[in-house]
């Protein structure tokens, strides 16, 4: 009996931040965040718009798209750094406005790898049968702790949530294979205090040999080869990294998932945000073999091999 995301949904603030309006606030340019990072726009929320109410309105679009009840879910797992607070827990905020009453609930903090480290928990309590659904929502207001005067890091994040019911699925299907790792060493090099903190270069170097490798290593713990692979989401944080991703599965550039240039870099919100508009688009079907792969601050990261479909 697999695992796997049997529901998703997605929320994205309204307000829309352009390169161009980048160009009257910092000493950046259209051209040179485009070249760089592959980023156009991104979705900013506003001061209304909290991060528990984007996890709120992701969550339910995914419980509809399950076709589920919220109490039915076991267990409310937010992969988030951007809290509306240190504490009650966005997943306890959420449980509440769901009316989610028998779920218990706590949030993850695994920075842009957090959605995958709440699936691969989801997965093992749904495999133990513990819970028979558990909702995992990966959510962020990077806006909130983005240095606006830093040409660096204001050009690269965005806010938003996408969220997934994980339960059984079909012999064959769900969950086939993950990985998830971290050292704590490169923590120097992403962190927040105040605002986010970035050496880019070592970040770059992580990711580009990290993505790569954790995507091979799936692959492989799945019994397949690169072959087998029929669409490669990785985590939406430069398009310098994804490509590289790509290039290492040697998959052609329409198997490959982009929507950095729609969304920025939304953190632990990327990945599901990305696999939902796959899917509304018709790029991802039953039985595709995809690969979903994420690092973050910490530094960590994450990788699952899917055989998608309920």
């Amino acid at each position: 009996m697999n695992a796997g995301l049997i529901g998703m949904g997605k929320y994205v603030p309204s307000g829309v931040l352009t390169n161009a309006d980048l160009e009257k606030r910092i000493d950046t340019s259209d051209e040179w965040i485009r070249t760089m990072t592959g980023i156009e726009e991104r979705h900013i929320a506003g001061d209304s718009i909290d991060t528990s109410d984007m996890a709120y309105h992701a969550a339910v679009d995914a419980i509809a798209n399950a076709g589920i009840t919220p109490e039915e879910i076991g267990l409310i797992l937010v992969a988030t750094v951007t809290p509306d607070r240190p504490f009650p827990s966005v997943a306890t905020m959420i449980q509440e406005r769901l009316g989610a009453k028998n779920a218990a609930a706590m949030d993850v903090s695994a920075a842009c790898a957090g959605f995958m480290y709440g699936v691969v928990t989801a997965k093992h309590f749904i495999e133990a049968g513990t819970y028979d659904y558990v909702l995992v929502v990966g959510v962020e207001k990077l806006s909130r702790i983005t240095d606006w005067e830093d040409r660096n890091t204001a050009v690269l994040f965005g806010d938003g949530a996408g969220a997934a019911v994980v339960g059984k699925v079909s012999e064959g299907r769900g969950i086939l294979s993950f990985e998830l790792g971290a050292d704590g060493t490169g923590g120097k090099h992403l962190y927040q205090d105040r605002y986010i903190h970035m050496n880019g270069r070592e970040v770059f170097k992580f990711a580009v040999r990290q993505m790569g490798e954790s995507a091979l290593s799936v692959i492989d713990k799945a019994g397949l080869t690169k072959k087998d692979v029929d669409f490669l989401i990785p985590h939406q944080a430069n398009i310098r990294i994804m490509e590289s991703s790509r290039e290492r599965l040697g998959l052609p550039v329409e198997k490959m998932s982009k929507t950095i240039h729609k969304y920025g870099n939304t953190s632990a919100a990327s990945i599901p945000i990305s696999l939902i508009d796959d899917l509304a688009d018709g790029k991802v079907k039953d039985d595709d073999i995809l690969v979903l792969v994420g690092f973050g601050g910490g530094l960590t990261w994450g990788a699952l091999c899917i055989k998608w479909g309920k």
